[in-house]
């Protein structure tokens, strides 16, 4: 009898991808063989980056990561995406009191709508729990350094990126 593999579906909209991201993802590495990072498409926020540029992101930053992690851009809804690819589990990250409420209801309308996947929340490290992809934008966009919040090929973006929008 072979044993299935445990995969884990990280989704988000990664706009950008942060090290509190990174950390979320290694350590959902310790607990299933794969994690497949979903770049999500839709959402409610309006992105820097195209869809496109978040997944180019995303693969660049998990490259040197150890263990099997596949980088996915989706257009459903999380739970319909987790049933495609046969996932049965989804990651989301907390950082704080204040993200609890809301990934909570989040987590029981997934299960409303599909019991058989388990959402798994997990804390990032000390060092990354107060970042915030809004607040590395905010302050890239006023000149200042992000270099100890995201990846190289991130902050190049983010300074590409906003450098542009800020001159225009």
């Amino acid at each position: 009898m072979t044993m299935a593999s445990r995969i884990a579906l990280y989704p988000g909209t990664f706009d950008p991808i942060t090290f509190g991201h990174l950390d979320i993802i290694e350590r959902a590495q310790t607990l299933f063989d794969e994690v497949v990072v979903g770049v999500a498409a839709q959402s409610t926020k309006v992105p820097v980056f195209p869809l496109a540029e978040r997944v180019r992101l995303v693969e660049l930053s998990v490259a040197a990561l150890p263990h099997r992690v596949r980088v996915l851009p989706f257009h459903a809804l999380t739970v319909d995406f987790a049933k495609e690819l046969g996932i049965h589990a989804i990651i989301r990250g907390l950082r704080a009191v204040s993200d609890f409420e809301f990934e909570f209801q989040l987590a029981l309308m997934n299960r409303k709508i599909a019991p058989a996947i388990e959402t798994v929340f997990l804390v990032p490290r000390d060092s990354f729990i107060y970042l915030s992809s809004s607040l590395i934008k905010e302050i890239c966009r006023l000149g200042g350094s992000v270099s100890c919040f995201v990846p190289k090929p991130v902050e190049e973006a983010l300074h590409n990126t906003l450098a542009a929008k800020f001159t225009d």
